[in-house]
């Protein structure tokens, strides 16, 4: 019995044509879109560490009114609608609007987001009150304004493309010449401004990135939306790494890809509207980042957590199994011994002599009879000295009373790394000498501590 190989049907075949950039209109849409997307993730990361992330929801609400009132002004000249004009128009509102926000910020005592949110409602509701005159004079030319506020990615043309290309050029010589000094104005202003560094140059110079990346934007994804190129990807980004340099390069490359991700769905599903989709295509691409991230991802963070307290409660089963063989010489331990020694439920103890069975450092003698194996015995040896070499610390240098140095030792001693163990050894006089120290208080119930607790 033979087959055919079914053919693709139209669906199929559109996908295609979308996903290979056959069509040309959908090759210009999506390098325009992408190339938004880079440069808004570029300056957006240093606003995010300038604690301006909303400084472009400002500008770009704030470029109505300059529209409107370009518009305006050509109207009453008597010239014909130039987008050239209407932009500069928009250039110059969100430059006022910036330079407000940086007056106010030094001028007064309100803080960035109550600056940002009176210079934002102030510029956007002026704007709105040129719009409405724009549309009640009913003069030609004023169809599309609204354009500029929703944006029209899908008609984007090749002279858009061009637009936003000069200008991302623009932006990003200014990023990578100004690099260190807008780090520095970013991480620490005060250190900038005492190595002789500009600040205020420097803050109008970062406006004007912001500027002019939200003038580019203004066609694609409208003033409403440009705030998400420039806030959604840098705040993905953070999740993934700690290093400045390489934070912009992932906050590039997931503004551009939220673009491709949001124009190719929007060219799949003609219905959906292409700046939309964008910002939603970021959106999910921060859920990833947050979700996954490897620096600070959600479950990244849970999984090292779990693992540091499997470890926390494996060093604390150890040393308590040893220091109670060191109190009552005794080779063996019951398990409700251990929990109230440490003061964990019968639950924690199980699940701590279940792994360290795994690991072979414990051994089951009789049910509920346990000792330590001859590797176990080893690590807990160098556990307790490791803790003893810490309290006699904290008791010589950190004035902590002997009744509560071993809690406080508890909290540090898992994470000493070898030059510490060996500056401590020093200190107390333990160098060269593989002994424990004694404990600087007694094994077992302390009655400085309240009924129950434990000092093991």
């Amino acid at each position: 019995m033979t087959g055919s190989i079914p053919l693709p049907g139209p669906e199929a075949e559109g996908l295609l044509r979308v996903l290979l950039l056959q069509d040309f209109n959908t090759r210009i849409v999506v390098a325009g879109a992408m190339l938004l997307g880079a440069v808004g993730g570029l300056v957006g990361t240093f606003l995010m560490f300038r604690r301006r992330a909303l400084i472009g929801d400002v500008l770009g609400h704030a470029m109505l009114p300059g529209v409107a009132g370009a518009f305006l002004v050509l109207q009453m000249i008597g010239l014909a609608r130039n987008l050239l004009v209407l932009l500069i128009g928009g250039a110059v509102a969100a430059t006022l609007a910036g330079l407000a926000v940086l007056w106010l910020r030094r001028a007064t005592r309100l803080g960035d987001d109550a600056v940002m949110a009176i210079v934002l409602s102030g510029f956007f509701g002026f704007g709105v009150v040129l719009l409405s005159i724009v549309q009640t004079t009913g003069g030609a030319g004023q169809a599309g304004l609204e354009d500029f506020v929703f944006g029209k990615t899908a008609s984007m043309v090749t002279a858009d493309v061009q637009v936003i290309a000069i200008g991302g050029i623009f932006v990003s010589g200014l990023a990578v010449l100004l690099f260190k000094d807008l780090g520095l104005l970013c991480f620490d202003e005060g250190f900038a401004a005492s190595l002789g560094r500009r600040v205020g140059l420097l803050d109008v110079t970062l406006l004007a990135m912001t500027v002019m990346t939200a003038l580019i934007g203004l066609q694609a994804v409208g003033l409403i939306l440009v705030v998400a190129v420039m806030v959604i990807p840098p705040a993905a980004a953070r999740f993934l790494t700690d290093d400045l340099r390489v934070t912009v390069i992932w906050s590039s490359g997931i503004g551009a890809a939220g673009c491709w991700v949001g124009v190719t769905l929007s060219a799949i599903a003609p219905g959906l509207p292409a700046g939309a989709m964008i910002v939603l295509s970021m959106a999910g691409l921060f859920v990833i980042a947050l979700c996954f991230g490897g620096t600070r991802g959600l479950f990244p963070r849970w999984r090292d957590g779990r693992e540091l307290r499997r470890r926390v409660g494996r060093d604390h089963l150890l040393r308590s199994m040893l220091e109670h063989r060191e109190l009552t010489e005794a080779t063996q331990i019951e398990s409700r011994t251990i929990q109230g020694l440490r003061m964990w439920t019968a639950a924690e103890v199980a699940t701590a002599l279940r792994a360290g069975r795994r690991a072979g450092e414990v051994i089951e003698v009789e049910p509920g009879i346990w000792r330590l194996s001859e590797r176990g015995a080893l690590e807990a040896a160098a556990l307790v000295r490791n803790h003893r070499l810490w309290e006699h610390y904290l008791l010589k240098y950190a004035d902590i009373a002997a009744t509560h140095v071993d809690r406080a030792a508890d909290r540090i001693e898992h994470v000493l790394d070898p030059v510490l163990i060996r500056s401590l050894e020093i200190e107390v006089g333990s160098a060269g000498t593989a002994e424990s120290p004694r404990s600087p208080h007694p094994l077992g119930h302390d009655p400085a501590l309240p009924e129950g607790e434990s000092n093991s």
